[in-house]
């Protein structure tokens, strides 16, 4: 997978793609809770595999934090360290800007695939989009 930062309209309309496919078509997120105001202000993050789009993210930073966001690759490419490859390109941003910490709230399912990259728990389960999630950072 090439994993790249979005520069293109073209590109950011593939990574909502990719967010509406997973989020809001598998996972029943509320469209309007998908995409919001941070949308504009963050770096988004795209993979593709011959030439389609089957991975997104979002990178933002927030207080001394660099928050990894809307991490999402499509079904069919689950299982092939396309998530990881797009958590590495976010922490290598991350680390290029100064920042020593990174951050995100992971769905409760996903921790395990979290703690592997390093990253601690640091809250109790909390609902976001009707889906259980924990806090999770990473000090570089």
């Amino acid at each position: 997978m090439n994993v790249k930062i979005v520069e293109t309209q073209e590109e950011l309309e593939d990574a909502y793609h990719v967010r509406m496919v997973v989020f809001v078509n598998e996972q029943k997120v509320p469209a309007e809770e998908e995409l919001d105001e941070y949308d504009k202000v963050a770096t988004h993050f795209i993979g593709y595999e011959d030439n389609q789009a089957i991975a997104a993210s979002r990178l933002r930073f927030v207080e001394e934090y660099g928050k990894l966001e809307r991490i999402c690759v499509l079904k069919d490419y689950r299982g092939k360290s396309y998530g990881k490859q797009l958590i590495l390109a976010m922490e290598d941003v991350i680390k290029e800007k100064g920042y020593k910490k990174s951050k995100l709230n992971a769905q409760i399912h996903a921790e395990d695939f979290y703690k592997k990259l390093g990253y601690e728990t640091v809250s109790r389960e909390f609902m976001d989009a009707g889906i259980p999630h924990i806090t999770m950072i990473k000090e570089f």
